[in-house]
This record gives C-alpha cells, structure tokens and sequence, in this order.
C-alpha cells in the first residue's frame, strides 16, 4: 500500500482496548494511540468481541479486530476482566489460547504487508510480545514492547519465562509502566534498552470541575469513600469492606460506594452483608468511562486496597489513583506493586501495609478527621502527577523511543 505521507506506520497490538465508544473497558492503549497519532500513523489489532466491529475508524485511528472462536459468541480469553482472570474460571477460554495465538499472529503479519508497518508496538510481554518476536523472526520488523505487570508478575511457568526472555532480549526497546515493574522484568532478562513511561490519566476529562453534591444527596451521606475496580482477588476489596465497620462507628454518616463487577463479586457481597447490617456499603455496579468522572470527583476519599496474591499478580500501577488524584480527591493505597510510584506516603497519600484492615480503619479516619491534610495530600499528588502522568508528556516520550528506532 503506498503511503500517503512521510510519516512511520505503527501498529498497535492490544488485548485490552475499547470494544465501541463509552465502553467500560479501560481505555490506555486508545489514549496512548492518539498521542502518538500526532508523529506516526497508528493502526491497532485487537480480539474481537461479539458485537464489536471487525474494522473501525475510531479517534481518527484504524482499529482492526481478529476473530479467534466460532461462533463469535464463545469468544471467553479476552475482556470482561483480562486474559488472567478468564483463564482461571473458563474452561472454554483456556482451550481457546491456540486460536487466539494463531488468528492473532496471521492478523500480524497480514496487516504489516497491508499498511506497510514499520514498527510494531505490542503490549503486554505475553502474548502480543511473543507474538511480534516471532513477527521480527519471520520479517525483520522491530518491535517495542510495552509490559502492564499482569504479564510479568504471574509468569511461573518456565516454557513462558523462556518465551518472555526471548520476547525482551530480541526487543528494540522495552517500556514498563512502574518502578516496580522494572525490577520484575530485569528479573526474566535483561534487555538491551528498558525504560519506565506509565500509562496516563486524561486531566481535562478527570477533573475537580465536575465536582458536586449529588453523591451525598443521593446516598444521604455525610461522608463519601469510593472504591473503584475489578471485583477480584488482587485488588483487596475484602479488607477494605473489613475495615469499614470501624470508620462507621466513628463516623456514622459515612458510606462506602464500590464500582466495579467481578468473579469476587458474590463472595464479597456475602461478606458485607454480615459485617454491614446498616448498608452503609453499596455496590453500583459496572460503569462506563463516560460514567465515572463525576463519582470521582464527588467522593470525599479514594481507597485502592490493593494486594499482592499468592500467584504474584499485584498492581502494576493503578491508574484509578491518578483519575482519583486528577478528581480533586485524596488517596489512600497499599504498599505494593507500582503504587508507591504515585502515593509517597503522607505527602501525595497515605500508603498502609496491605491486608491489614486495621491500618485501612486508621487511615481513612485520619483523613476524614483532618481536612487540612486532606487538601495538603491532594494538592501535593496533583503536582505530582500533572507532569508526569498527563497523557501530552507520556505520548511524547513514546514518540521519542519510537524514532530513535532506525
């Protein structure tokens, strides 16, 4: 295909990426892609979903979608909460990994000859790494790879850890999204060029302006603490809902508000109905990005109790704290994972050891309890994060990786 202009074309592979406009699937990767739209043409692949478009336009970006199971319907691996979660309560995803594998890999290499690729960028290590490692072996495309901790942490299996290691010794450059998630990395191999560029947060579209009252009139409630977040193990929910009881004593006129659905869902809804007989706790269920912004804005404090669970899966590094941040609100998190990368404990938030529900109970008291060092915290993570994870400086710093490759 001739171009039709002198820019480099990328292309974007992705398991998790927006379905159709104001879906609810975290939407990074398309945030990213039109950052990095200003330099380069972008076009991204991603799985297909039962009514999602094969092939769409979508933020001036062509996204084309592979389909991997038949009927469309069965398709289990990808979305509705990750690769890693599907496997672990699907038996039908687990035995759709080959197809995904495959369609994936002949929809690579098709679209690197149909738009004239460049580059490709895939992210996560496994699969869409491997994947353009094998692409790099078969047509000598360079890739970058951009890994998300859910592709790192888990890696137990050695036949993965041998197809990681390979994915990153023969990567041009590789990118992570924390600190935390360098360290694991450089564990699997050291690669030639690796670098820390986080995802980001949308500063206009997350905002103290869309701050108002509509929470506490809704909800009757004096104070406000929002959890946002998959309904699953390694985000901690249980010893947040654990440590509430404690908060409501001491501050009656308080509620909880969950957003999110899960596997955990049922199992967390049992606990909060024995340990909240007030139904001081709610839960509002899945909303869409377009949703969120308000919720975010009209709480009073963030809570991201995350954890790390037995397999290693931990937070990588929880964008929902810079949304929250972004909000105008405090934020409280746990000590693991890429969290310490945004919360710098009693200067941008408090950070408490994880699974301690006690330590959550004291933190989210002192906040409610000190309004000075509610705005101090907040003012403080704001600065912090307006440079460094505004989605301008990070597409700009892709961009740099991307033409330093010849």
């Amino acid at each position: 295909m001739a171009r039709i202009t002198m820019k480099r074309n990328i292309l974007v592979t992705a398991t998790t990426f927006p379905r159709w406009k104001n879906d609810s699937e975290p939407p990074f990767v398309l945030n990213l892609c039109k950052e990095l739209k200003k330099s380069f043409n972008v076009i991204v692949l991603a799985p297909h979903y039962k009514k999602a478009k094969k092939y769409e336009i979508m933020g001036g970006i062509k996204i084309y979608r592979f389909r991997y199971f038949f009927p469309v319907a069965l398709q289990k691996v990808c979305y509705e909460g990750g690769i890693l979660e599907n496997l672990k309560r699907s038996f039908i995803a687990r035995l759709q990994i080959p197809f995904l594998t495959i369609f994936e890999l002949i929809s690579v290499l098709r679209l690197l000859k149909k738009e004239d690729i460049d580059i490709i960028h895939a992210h996560w290590i496994i699969p869409q790494g491997f994947l353009a490692y094998v692409a790099n072996k078969l047509t000598k495309k360079q890739y970058v790879v951009t890994a998300h901790a859910g592709d790192v942490f888990p890696l137990k299996n050695n036949i993965f850890k041998k197809l990681a290691k390979a994915t990153l010794k023969n990567s041009s450059y590789c990118t992570v999204n924390s600190s935390y998630t360098k360290k694991a990395v450089n564990n699997i191999g050291k690669t030639i060029r690796i670098g820390v560029i986080p995802m980001g947060v949308n500063l206009k579209y997350f905002n103290i302006k869309n701050k108002s009252d509509f929470l506490k009139r809704n909800f009757k409630a004096k104070h406000i603490i929002l959890f946002v977040g998959r309904l699953a193990e390694k985000k901690g929910l249980e010893y947040l809902i654990k440590a509430m009881p404690e908060v409501i004593r001491k501050f009656r006129n308080t509620k909880l508000l969950v957003i999110g659905k899960g596997p955990a869902e049922n199992k967390l809804k049992q606990l909060t109905k024995k340990l909240d007989p007030d139904r001081k706790i709610i839960f509002l269920g899945k909303m869409s990005n377009e949703q969120l912004p308000k919720y975010y804005a009209s709480s009073d404090i963030f809570v991201g109790p995350s954890i790390t669970t037995k397999s290693g899966d931990t937070e990588g590094l929880g964008i929902v704290f810079l949304e929250a941040i972004s909000s105008g609100i405090p934020v409280i998190g746990t000590n693991v994972g890429g969290i310490p990368d945004i919360i710098k404990n009693n200067k941008t938030g408090l950070l408490v050891e994880q699974k301690n529900p006690k330590e959550l109970s004291k933190a989210i008291i002192k906040m409610i309890s000190d309004n000075k060092l509610r705005k101090k915290l907040q003012y403080n993570a704001y600065q912090h994060i307006k440079e460094l994870y505004n989605w301008k400086n990070i597409g700009k710093r892709f961009t740099k990786v991307f033409k330093s490759i010849a």
